[in-house]
């Protein structure tokens, strides 16, 4: 496994993080025994959510959580672990959003389904016009220097959304965010227009979500053929994948198919090792429901795609900014 500081921290973390969103898992034990295996193989880093649960059913809301607690028994010192906050979690007016109320209830909450006294990244989950941004950073502040959380983040923001935070922490004598999470891959290419040279420019690293196009690039899915019986496309999105690899989201793929034949490598590796071919992503959140999918996507690391692999990646992809999540 290789390292690198998470963002503008010291503090050292996997390139490839394991995202909990568990979407086609069902079983809290295999969830469990896939993280424990991630974490075996060197992945220090794990993403979660406080609306996370197994087959991304709003009724298992924070059983991500409780299942990550469980597999840290033991392991908790040696693993940054991150949750978030933002997202709707009930139908009360105040189960939702990042007012200063809702951050602190939500954090203590989290960590009582983690059993831990600390959440070491604690990001925001979306940009929240209905709260003070002031409001927002000062709570984050507070859990900072509270010792409730080590460092913060944001998800999803633009690139002059994260700008504004940072003056606002730096105005105010505040803790200031480490790093940025939004997707990013061969077929979202987006943050290059404008986040990209913000980050290379105030030193903040990138954690890219979604780096296989939720699925579409790991391996299972082809431009001419149906979706694979039982999977994500063939099921909850089988209404929209009809269209999703048309034209140049199509030519992509098959791009991503030829390199990976050429490398010995599976198209997973290769769309990973692209994300990973940039500099400004610190970190690639892999959203494996099962150890078979973590043992193909740990083979992402230790090999690099040479340049002429990723010219015609970029040449075959190019513009594309598919918003999948």
């Amino acid at each position: 496994m290789e390292y690198v500081n998470f963002g503008s921290a010291g503090v050292q973390v996997s390139r490839l993080a394991l995202g909990l969103g568990f979407r086609g898992q069902s079983d809290e034990a295999e969830a469990q025994r896939v993280i424990e295996a991630a974490i075996d193989s060197g992945i220090n880093l794990i993403d979660c959510a406080n609306v996370y649960g197994l087959m991304d059913d709003r009724a298992n809301i924070g059983r991500s959580e409780v299942v990550l607690g469980k597999a840290l028994k033991g392991k908790r010192d040696d693993v940054i672990i991150t949750s978030k906050v933002a997202s709707e979690i009930g139908p009360g007016p105040n189960d939702i959003g990042l007012s200063r109320y809702h951050i602190l209830r939500e954090v203590e909450r989290s960590l009582r389904r983690l059993d831990t006294d600390h959440l070491d990244v604690y990001l925001v989950h979306r940009y929240d016009e209905t709260t003070p941004l002031d409001e927002t950073l000062s709570a984050l502040d507070s859990l900072v220097r509270d010792g409730k959380i080590r460092y913060f983040g944001v998800c999803n923001f633009t690139a002059w959304q994260v700008c504004k935070a940072l003056w606002s922490s730096d105005r105010n004598g505040q803790e200031s965010l480490i790093c940025v999470q939004n997707p990013y891959s061969l077929m979202n290419r987006s943050l290059e227009t404008e986040m990209f040279g913000m980050v290379a420019d105030q030193g903040i690293g990138i954690m890219a979500y979604s780096p296989l196009a939720v699925g579409l690039l790991s391996g299972h899915y082809s431009a001419d053929a149906p979706a694979p019986d039982g999977s994500l496309w063939a099921t909850s999105r089988k209404a929209v994948f009809e269209t999703a690899l048309d034209g140049k989201r199509g030519q992509t793929l098959t791009a991503v198919q030829e390199v990976a034949r050429e490398s010995g490598k599976t198209p997973a590796q290769v769309a990973l090792a692209w994300v990973l071919s940039h500099p400004e992503i610190s970190v690639a959140i892999t959203g494996g429901d099962t150890l078979a999918h973590l043992e193909d996507n740990l083979g992402a690391v230790g090999w690099k795609l040479d340049d002429e692999q990723i010219a015609r990646l970029n040449e075959a992809s190019a513009s594309l900014s598919t918003v999948l999540d």
